[in-house]
């Protein structure tokens, strides 16, 4: 691979933005005591331009489809999270974040027995990102573009579909994935690749709001999966890489009027400005784009935040440059910034603070703590007290990691200078700018094991900085990678499990090439997870031994749930290889772009 080969993809992306040709770019801690924006010129929700296709069923009096009893999804449901096994309601699965699930049917005694009880074929042979969710018998699927998919949790039958009406000229880094819907009420939710968010009837597909977040030819798009908090629909924004200034919303989940908006990066004269030079904040980017996570007793909303930009030339944002990469600790009605942590302060390696955020308790100094843990993509697993962002402990998880020395009493990184991008981008930098633990799909954390289970990338690379020059909705990099590890094959992968209460990995499993799938512990003492030559793996939780594997076809890209329905326990797993992060990392030379969701069951 030709080391200038994206300076190349950059030029050409600028004359065909400006040709108006569509483009798809593959491409520490402290109290803040700012106010949320107020909600001025509010961007009223919309009549949307499209509408859902049944496809295997017609509307029943009820409003819903034949067979199928709808309950309205209360809060009450999603403080439950998993714990009733006949629902999957969030993308964490609860809102601690842990993916896991306290069903048992399938364990590692009889995981070798799992089979395929049905496969659904989106048609779109593209990165597929998503977490499925499951409520009432049904599974509401996205896929790339912005399709939605309504299908039967037991048949895989499709009820109905929903394709997002897409502009030509989106601004997209990364590939166009969606990482899954939201549900409350009769309602299901999605984030949009042109910064808007849907509202759509769960039974029909209809649309009942669609609200603008941002102008997407500015740069702006959303990606994430949103996340319900009473009557809050928190919703991130991406397009770090074109020099946005990120933001997290929310919007009435009724109305699609926005309540809120916290900007992550603080403008002039208010707590945290002083980190940025001149008026860079006004385009240092923070996107955020990752699920956060919830705690109900301290009624805090916890959210992650990118890269800042430009990314790997910080010449002109000088500083410290809160709140990029960071993990905000938010009050859920009003935004406000009740404590914040800052991972990589002065980001120049693109180390997105975008990944899990676990709420577990850690055992510290013989005392039982309510922390916070994330598997960062700078190759630290950082642990805090979350009711207050104090940092406990930090441990490197990677097994290659040299741009710091390590982590100070206060958690902050000790740079090494021998390792940061320059024009020649000579040097390797463990991790590359992917990873590390990214943030385009999850880890998962088991109660009973108390451990994490955390895919890896190993994959160091050269790091260039060039010059960087804002054109609003041009991307804004500074930069980019050299050759890496991918090039010549010598990345690889791991699933780690972690314990937080040390930092110490209990075992690991290894793979040829860099883990990018993401993960599902259950009470059956099993973790599903898989690799990118299209195997979907199940794993001994407590001893890493692997127990089961399929081949879904192509590379797996996305998040495993399980679920029960009709007495029967079920693992879903979506398949569908794709995405920039992967042909810089190292992929398979006969990978498949696929697009499916595989469901596996004990047989009957």
């Amino acid at each position: 691979m030709h080391p200038y080969w994206l300076q190349g993809i950059l030029v050409g992306m600028y004359c065909l933005t400006l040709l108006g040709v569509p483009h798809y770019a593959q491409a520490v801690g402290g109290r803040a005591d700012t106010q949320p924006e107020p909600v001025k010129n509010k961007r009223a929700a919309q009549p949307a331009a499209t509408s859902a296709t049944p496809a295997a069923a017609s509307p029943a009096t009820n409003g819903g489809l034949d067979g199928y009893t709808f309950h309205a999804i209360t809060q009450d449901h999603l403080l439950k999270g998993t714990d009733d096994p006949t629902y999957w309601l969030m993308y964490g699965g609860n809102y601690a974040g842990w993916r896991f699930s306290p069903l048992t049917d399938i364990n590692r005694d009889n995981v070798k027995n799992l089979k395929a009880a049905w496969m659904f074929q989106t048609g779109i042979p593209a990165q597929m990102q998503a977490s499925p969710i499951v409520a009432d018998g049904i599974i509401y699927l996205t896929a790339a573009y912005n399709h939605l998919f309504a299908l039967d949790a037991v048949t895989g039958a499709l009820l109905w579909r929903y394709e997002h009406e897409l502009p030509d000229d989106m601004r997209v880094c990364c590939g166009p994935s969606n990482k899954g819907a939201a549900i409350a009420g009769d309602l299901i939710f999605m984030a949009t690749l042109d910064a808007h968010v849907v509202a759509l009837n769960r039974r029909t597909g209809a649309v009942v709001w669609n609200t603008e977040m941002d102008r997407y030819n500015d740069g702006f798009s959303a990606t994430v999966a949103p996340l319900v908090v009473r009557d809050n629909l928190i919703v991130g924004i991406a397009g770090g890489e074109y020099g946005i200034r990120g933001y997290i919303d929310s919007y009435d989940i009724n109305t699609g009027e926005r309540k809120w908006r916290r900007y992550t990066i603080p403008e002039a004269g208010e707590p945290g400005s002083e980190t940025w030079a001149g008026d860079s904040w006004k385009h240092g980017g923070a996107p955020t784009w990752v699920t956060g996570s919830y705690d109900p007793d301290e009624d805090l909303l916890y959210w992650a935040t990118g890269n800042t930009a430009p990314d790997w030339n910080g010449d002109v944002r000088k500083g410290d440059n809160l709140y990029a990469d960071s993990v905000l600790a938010l009050d859920p009605d009003t935004g406000e910034i009740k404590w914040y942590f800052q991972f990589t302060p002065h980001d120049i390696w693109d180390y997105d603070g975008n990944t899990d955020l676990f709420l577990v308790n850690v055992e510290r100094s013989g005392q039982m703590v309510k922390a916070l843990a994330q598997p960062n993509r700078n190759g630290y697993v950082y642990v805090l007290d979350r009711a207050s962002g104090k940092y406990l402990h930090g441990t490197q998880y990677v097994d290659n990691l040299n741009w710091s020395k390590g982590l100070d009493e206060a958690g902050r990184p000790i740079v090494d200078p021998q390792f940061v991008p320059t024009a020649e981008g000579k040097e390797f930098i463990c991790p590359g700018s992917v990873g590390g633990k990214n943030g385009s799909y999850t880890a998962a954390y088991s109660p009973l094991t108390k451990l994490m289970y955390v895919p890896v990338v190993e994959s160091c690379w050269q790091m260039k900085k060039s010059t960087s020059i804002f054109i609003k909705g041009i991307p804004f990099w500074g930069g980019g990678p050299g050759k890496t590890q991918g090039d010549d094959g010598s990345s690889y992968g791991h699933l780690s499990a972690i314990d937080p209460s040390t930092g110490e990995i209990k075992w690991r499993y290894q793979d040829e090439y860099p883990m990018m799938g993401g993960a599902l512990a259950t009470a059956g003492g099993l973790v599903f997870s898989g690799n990118l030559e299209g195997l979907a793996l199940a794993f001994d939780a407590a001893t890493g031994e692997p127990l089961w594997q399929f081949q879904t076809g192509s590379a797996m890209r996305a998040q495993p749930i399980t679920y029960k329905a009709g007495g029967r326990q079920y693992v879903a797993i979506p398949s569908g290889g794709g995405g920039l992060a992967v042909t810089l990392v190292g992929e398979p030379p006969l990978t498949s772009k696929g697009s499916a969701l595989l469901v596996f069951a004990l047989p009957e």
